[in-house]
């Protein structure tokens, strides 16, 4: 499932490319994708003839201002969607593509998403469906005493609670396990049980993998599912310290890497040296 890095990814690529392009069109031929309107032409509706006029996130949720406003556009990738931009419509569909979002330009924006758990919608300034959600896990805020306060009110386990949207919105099984194996810190610590010494580690971890893997423009793993806006994988991968590497040997400690089942989802960590 694409992260917050891969959706910060898409996310630049966006502003980059689409800024202020007004949708002339929309076909919706997948309704699981828009799934929050009553129809695919009522979604059409609510963005034809607007423009796109800025790119924002939240954890792991695009959120596009449209012009004229307040309205925005979201966007969730979940297990396997994808934006792809086309630069004309000549360019053929790929399997899988339930939006199409054509610009004056003639480029297209094409939602690519087989598992079709993936969704669009057009929502109020106030973004009511994402109420609930924690703060982004590289919000300014987020500060290393913000995050000892967060700690201190839980005795939920250091990886479900990393996982949990509602407390840090943005990270997901990858990244919680290289943020867990750079802190040094055991999958199932209480959170609450952390020494001040611990929560500084597992802070400076959070915020330096990310950034890096941000830098590389996300992880791309053997089944593809994460690309950027021009269909190119991400390099992190290539960087990950226990993630995917089951038996192989700890880059710090030489011990092998473990698989566990944490929440439904494979954790891979080091015995020897997270604790």
């Amino acid at each position: 499932m694409p992260e917050l890095p891969e959706v910060e990814t898409v996310r630049r690529d966006l502003a980059a490319s689409v800024a202020g392009a007004r949708v002339t069109s929309v076909a919706v031929t997948g309704l699981r994708s828009t799934r929050r309107h009553p129809s695919g032409e009522a979604f059409a509706a609510a963005l034809t003839g607007r423009a796109l006029a800025g790119f924002g996130r939240w954890g792991k949720y695009l959120v596009i201002d449209l012009d004229p406003g307040p309205s925005r556009l979201v966007v969730h990738l979940r297990m396997s969607g994808q934006l792809i931009l086309a630069p004309s419509p000549s360019v053929p569909l790929v399997k899988h593509s339930h939006v199409v979002m054509s610009f004056e330009d003639g480029r297209q924006l094409r939602f690519v998403d087989p598992r079709t758990f993936g969704e669009l919608f057009v929502t109020g300034p106030d973004l009511p469906e994402l109420a609930g959600m924690g703060i982004d896990a590289l919000d300014p805020a987020l500060t290393a005493s913000a995050l000892a306060g967060l700690l201190a009110r839980r005795r939920s386990r250091l990886k479900p609670l990393l996982l949990d949207q509602r407390v840090i919105a943005g990270i997901g099984n990858i990244y919680s396990d290289e943020i867990l194996w750079a802190s040094r810190l055991r999958w199932s610590r209480p959170a609450d049980s952390l020494r001040p010494v611990e929560v500084r580690r597992l802070y400076d971890a959070m915020t330096l993998v990310l950034a890096g893997a941000v830098e590389a423009r996300g992880s791309s793993l053997g089944d593809n599912q994460y690309v950027d806006l021009s269909g190119q994988g991400g390099t992190f991968q290539a960087r990950h310290q226990v993630y995917g590497r089951l038996g192989q040997p700890c880059a710090r400690c030489g011990g092998a890497i473990e698989r566990a089942v944490v929440a439904q989802r494979s954790h891979f960590w080091c015995r020897r040296c997270q604790r």
